[in-house]
């Protein structure tokens, strides 16, 4: 049995369909893959045939129908609504399959594609829309709506209505007028290159507002050939099934939002090549999620822990037939050991995968898979082999195996950088290295184990929540003298939101929540509120304690836990 080490190199010799090379890129020395697609648009042409790409509902897309549906829009994009490269076209509604048409219009033709949080509120809505730029927005009926309770649109924003049954926004055009003219058989001619802007995502930082990141075509394309090398890897050394000869067309499951990079990159952007059938759902129901495994033969499905664990649960009390799925993914926050044992257990065929990664590495980082992620379930795997890592102590140190510091990163699919804010770039890159915020440790072997935070974020089911901004939020009211938000554990979430308040005068929790409905995306709110009749204790330089409050929070909890099982 050879070693992972050995099989990469195997896999990207020269001449090898994952052959890596060096060269420089955006003026860094960086590994890439020789006979990678240069853009997206590239990926997308190589995906063609009447193979069924996209399912929602009862409808049904092929990879040709979708290709032509995108040419089609892109060319209403440059011809009637004046879109060029380097312009910024935003989209903000559910999986709809206008959402794929919409992102490969925009990014064929060199626009940057602002992928919007659909969970947004008005007020967030507008910043994202004014931070960007955007010239063009595509939004269904929720995100009109939103958008027209903001004080004042955007000037010059052009906005075109998905599936809308009123145009809640002056001046709107409906997709269906948009899209009623001569059929285009091939995107308008744009001089677009590897290294040119391609996505903007926004990602939630530990205070003020969401700072968009934007990656490039070459940058986006090295991530997913980079899970196609690790799945090779995991084949060669035997903890990975290899692919069935004959199988039927491989089905996945969209059930996150694709404003998301684990559901734009992991999901959507990774089928193009081995050309999956993607089944999306309108909205996260593990009963339905289970019936569509059962009935589209899905073979793979990705989603944040508390999904993951929906699922299973369905597994284990229906009798639902999902022995057609053969992978549960993840990322983001890692895993309970108690569930990745537990997604060995509840499927048939399927093995767990996972893997770190971040919206600023389009979604990888490192990863694990199989027996490998049963026999280290701690872990979030090894490094990706176009990235390097590296851990550093407090004092700059770069730390050896076993010692925990800041996890740090460089190399391919490292975003270009956040829109419009220098001092976050600053404060992010150090000599090329991405700082993560995550505080990890690497063992002798490779395996990465992320142990905590150092940025001040809560993850809750795969949703960032910038503390900093919750606390903003909580300040407008004019009764609520201090805040500080903090993390939790949650079992199914992983994390849950709490807020402890020192307040001018007695307040309840639910006059805080319907304060915080305008200001906040739902996911945002806090569950947990605590109230303080005195100001909240700090520390010598002044910051609130919040790592005392934290843990008042958690043992408050565990004390109401502890009366309920009592009472029963």
């Amino acid at each position: 049995m050879i070693t992972r080490t050995e099989a990469l190199a195997r896999l990207t010799a020269p001449g090898e369909p994952h052959e890596l090379i060096e060269t420089i890129a955006r003026g860094e020395r960086v590994r890439v893959f020789a006979n990678a697609p240069p853009t997206l648009r590239a990926l997308y042409a190589a995906a063609r045939s009447d193979q069924t790409f996209l399912v929602y509902e009862a409808e049904r897309l092929s990879y040709e129908e979708t290709w032509r549906a995108a040419c089609r829009l892109a060319t209403a994009l440059r011809e009637d609504f004046g879109v060029r490269a380097g312009d910024r076209v935003a989209i903000s509604m559910r999986n709809y399959p206008e959402w794929v048409i919409a992102f490969m219009a925009a990014t064929s033709i060199g626009a940057i594609a602002v992928a919007m949080n659909a969970l947004w509120q008005p007020a967030e809505m507008d910043y994202g829309l004014r931070n960007s730029g955007a010239s063009v927005l595509f939004a269904d009926q929720e995100r009109l709506d939103r958008l027209a309770a903001c004080e004042e649109i955007a000037p010059g924003l052009k906005v075109i209505a998905v599936r809308a049954s009123t145009l809640s926004v002056p001046g709107a055009r409906r997709y269906e007028e948009v899209m009623a003219r001569p059929e285009a058989l091939e995107f308008p001619c744009e001089d677009v290159a590897p290294d040119d802007d391609a996505i903007m995502l926004y990602t939630s930082g530990s205070t003020g507002h969401p700072k968009g990141a934007v990656s490039s075509h070459r940058n986006i394309i090295s991530a997913l050939l980079s899970w196609e090398l690790d799945y090779q890897a995991g084949v060669l050394i035997g903890v990975v099934a290899p692919p069935t000869e004959g199988a039927p067309q491989a089905a996945t499951l969209l059930g996150i939002p694709l404003f998301h990079v684990s559901g734009l990159h992991a999901v959507l952007l990774a089928s193009y090549r081995p050309g999956r059938r993607v089944i999306s759902m309108y909205k996260w129901d593990p009963d339905t999620a289970a019936r569509l495994i059962e009935e589209e033969r899905v073979t793979t499905f990705t989603a944040p822990a508390a999904m993951t664990g929906d699922l299973v649960e369905v597994a284990r009390r229906t009798s639902r037939d999902l022995s057609t799925l053969l992978s549960v993914g993840g990322g983001g926050a890692p895993r309970a050991p108690d569930q990745v044992r537990a997604i060995d257990g509840a499927f048939t065929n399927a093995r767990p995968q996972t893997g770190w990664g971040m919206t600023e590495t389009n979604a990888i980082g490192v990863g694990i898979g199989g027996q490998d992620y049963v026999d280290h379930p701690e872990s979030s795997g090894r490094v990706s082999a176009v990235l390097d890592i590296r851990i550093v102590g407090e004092d700059g140190r770069v730390l050896g195996p076993m010692e925990r510091g800041e996890l740090q990163i460089r190399g391919t699919s490292i975003m270009k950088g956040y829109w419009l804010r220098p001092e976050a770039n600053a404060e992010t890159f150090v000599d090329g290295w991405l700082r993560t915020g995550d505080v990890a440790y690497v063992d002798a072997e490779g395996y990465v184990y992320i142990v905590d935070r150092i940025k001040d974020l809560v993850i809750r089911g795969g949703e960032n929540i910038g503390c900093g901004a919750v606390e903003a939020a909580l300040l407008e009211h004019p009764d609520i003298l201090e805040a500080s938000a903090y993390g939790v554990p949650d079992e199914r979430l992983g994390e849950e939101l709490g807020a402890t308040l020192y307040t001018r005068r007695p307040m309840s929790e639910a006059e805080v929540r319907t304060f915080l409905e305008s200001r906040l995306a739902r996911f945002q709110i806090p569950r947990y509120v605590h109230f303080e009749a005195e100001p909240l204790p700090r520390i010598a330089s002044g910051k609130i304690l919040k790592r005392q409050l934290r843990q008042e929070a958690i043992t408050r909890l565990e004390a109401s836990v502890g009366a309920i099982q009592a009472a029963k």
